[in-house]
């Protein structure tokens, strides 16, 4: 039986996270997921947005990744998908005054589908007319609409709030993605087996904004318990991340990202009682090399044989921990002389999204890689995700 498939409802300026999170995540359960965007086609990108409060009245916007669509929208068949997921940010105005769009949302939502929707995206819901009597929470500033498309309001204590009516998910911002994530995959028929982990994540300042959060809120989608910790800070600081991407220039580009809260302290964290580590990659790896501390965490979870997942910059530390000999691995390109240095065999990450598992140790070359580096991660680790009338994901 073929694996379910959903549609990512994509426009210029949509929320970084609020994209990518679900279209990596749910990859990397074994769900094939395309993103279309209206005028645009298979191979085209959208801009994003990085939308955050920083203490203003209303949240601040600063440019994200360019996201590269797989599906042309014109060429979407309804009967194909199994649900349909639309993120948030500013794209939905302008998607709202699409008819194309409305009649593609009534059409999932005739044929009671799942329809996953977070933050700004319920504009869309409320445009096409499938919120009346339905229970609805959003991003504050969106509940005018619902309430005026005759939604019953959920009102959000915090920014993690989601609702469930039916067919239909909705959720407030990308806090809410761990539930919002499983609570979609649940009503595609999805169960998880054996995700009772806990999982560390070693952080520092502008490390890959998407090599963060992505991993970190998948995991928490399979219900494992995650923490994030960064040498010299404690629970609650947070991290500045870095957007790398490739935008026509000799190497990537970096633009300023999310900041990343922690949920732990590194001064406080009993590495014994985690299952696994993960380690982000972007510039932060560069100075956590040096650091000693995080050196005799690294080393800790190799001669535990626990698993240890590393991309991109993140092999910088692995190599300085001296905890590549024999090993096989692969990174980001530029970071292979760390690689070789360090002992191991190279594994070229030719496509890019390519990720290896060598016994314990699962490496990814950058972030396009995520649902591959998820998957090995969830095997290592014993995680099982079934699709009910599609297939086991291990």
């Amino acid at each position: 039986m073929a694996p379910k498939k959903v549609l990512l409802l994509c426009g210029d300026y949509m929320e970084d996270y609020e994209a990518m999170v679900p279209f990596q995540a749910l990859q990397a359960y074994g769900v094939s997921v395309d993103a279309a965007c209206p005028g645009k086609k298979a191979g085209d990108s959208c801009r994003t947005a990085v939308h955050q409060g920083i203490g203003h009245q209303t949240y601040a916007e600063s440019r994200g990744h360019n996201f590269a669509l797989n599906a042309s929208f014109d060429e979407v068949n309804i009967n194909e998908y199994d649900g349909l997921v639309i993120p948030g940010g500013r794209a939905p105005e302008y998607l709202a005054m699409d008819e194309k769009v409305l009649d593609l949302v009534r059409k999932f939502s005739d044929a009671k589908k799942p329809i996953a929707s977070v933050c700004h995206g319920q504009l869309i819901l409320a445009a096409a007319g499938v919120v009346q009597n339905r229970k609805c929470t959003a991003y504050p500033a969106v509940k005018p609409v619902l309430v005026a498309a005759g939604a019953k309001w959920e009102e959000a204590d915090t920014m993690d709030k989601c609702t469930v009516d039916g067919n239909l998910v909705t959720a407030v911002a990308y806090d809410a993605h761990p539930e919002f994530i499983s609570l979609f995959v649940k009503a595609l028929g999805g169960s998880v087996t054996g995700s009772n982990k806990r999982i560390l994540f070693l952080c520092g300042d502008y490390m890959e904004d998407y090599e963060v959060m992505v991993p970190f809120q998948s995991l928490q989608a399979l219900g494992c318990h995650v923490d994030a910790v960064c040498p010299d800070k404690g629970a609650g600081e947070k991290c500045p991340t870095a957007i790398h991407d490739f935008e026509g220039d000799q190497t990537y580009s970096e633009k300023p990202g999310h900041d990343f809260a922690l949920t732990a302290s590194f001064d406080n964290v009993d590495a014994s009682s985690y299952d696994a580590l993960v380690i982000p990659g972007g510039r932060a790896p560069e100075y956590l090399a040096l650091n000693d501390k995080v050196i005799s965490l690294v080393k800790g979870f190799m001669d535990k044989a626990k698993p240890v997942a590393s991309i991109c910059h993140g092999q910088q530390i692995l190599s300085a921990a001296g905890v590549l000999q024999g090993r096989k691995c692969t990174a980001y390109p530029a970071v292979k002389l760390n690689v070789v240095l360090g002992g191991a065999t190279w594994l070229e990450p030719n496509p890019i999204d390519r990720c290896f598992t060598d016994g314990n140790l699962v490496t990814g070359a950058a972030w396009p890689g995520h649902p591959e580096f998820i998957s090995q991660l969830m095997a290592l680790l014993g995680i099982k995700k079934e699709l009910h009338l599609g297939i086991a994901c291990v």
